[in-house]
Formats: structure tokens, sequence, C-alpha cells
């Protein structure tokens, strides 16, 4: 009985490390790092998006720094608490490359062809050594990358930014 229990816990605990929770598989596959500082930025398109940086920490503290088309313009504090920090984290998690920079750019294998002139989203992870990962996603690539796509739209409505952003 005991060893059937034991096999039946093994079993369940590798089934569990291979849930994706309906996540397109990454460029790193990389585990969410409760330790990391996430930067994320916005790009410019030829118009009128939004230009913003937001970097957020474990402690909850985030800074939002308006460039171009938001509500607000220059650098604005925020806190989060723990729970909406994991969320932001575990969000933008499946996307983090292992080590290094993952590019996906309008004609690159990950891409293929795409339209022009739109925004492109770039994600910087900084681990308490102050490594880094980073992705660079530009959104003209989202037809062959919706789970990515969908994962970087969502990621700021996470975060109390939306008045500082405004209209998109």
């Amino acid at each position: 009985m005991r060893a059937r229990l034991i096999l039946a816990t093994g079993t369940a605990m590798l089934l569990a490390g291979c849930a994706t929770h309906g996540a397109a598989p990454s460029p790193g596959s990389a585990q969410p790092a409760e330790a990391d500082t996430i930067a994320y930025e916005t790009q410019p398109c030829f118009g009128a998006c939004p230009v913003y940086t937001v970097s957020v920490s474990p402690d909850g503290q985030g800074t939002f720094t308006g460039k171009r088309f938001t509500a607000v313009s220059g650098e604005r504090d925020f806190t989060v608490d723990r729970a909406t920090y994991r969320h932001f984290s575990a969000t933008l998690a499946p996307y983090r490359p292992a080590e290094g920079a993952a590019t996906y750019r309008s004609g690159s294998a990950n891409c293929g062809p795409a339209p022009t002139d739109m925004p492109s989203v770039d994600v910087t992870w900084t681990d308490s050594t102050g490594a880094t990962a980073s992705l660079h996603f530009y959104l003209g690539c989202r037809a062959r990358n919706p789970h990515l796509a969908a994962a970087l739209a969502a990621a700021p409505d996470l975060l109390p930014i939306a008045t500082m952003i405004g209209r998109r």
C-alpha cells in the first residue's frame, strides 16, 4: 500500500511539472523567479502608440515612465501587493529566455513576414545578482505567436498603470 502511495505521488508530481496552463511553448521555458525585477518597455510605432517603461520589483515597488502618447509624462511611482507582483511575473514567465535574449522580428524564423509599422515590447528580467534575461517582441509577429502576444498585451493591465498610459 505504501509503495503504491509513493508511486502515485511521484507520478502526480511528474505530471504536474508538464502542465502548461494554456501557454504556448516558450523560448527558454524558465520558471518564474520571485526575486526578479521586471522591466516592460513599449517601443514607438508609425502613429500614436503609447511609449512607456514600467518596472516592478518583488517588494512591490514600481515606476512608470511615460515617454510619448501617454496620459502621464515622466516618472510616477506606485506600489503593488505580493499577489499582484506574482501574477504579473507569472504572466510573463513562460516567455523568459533561460539565458540571454530572445528576439522576434519580422522576417526571422520565429516570426516570418509581418506587417510593418507596428510597435514592439521589450521585457527584461534582472535577478538579485544583476544577471538579466530579455525578450524583444515585434507585435507584427503576433500571427505566429498568439500566446506570447496575448501575454504581453495583458501584462500591463495587471499593474495599476492604466490611467498613466491613457487611451491605447
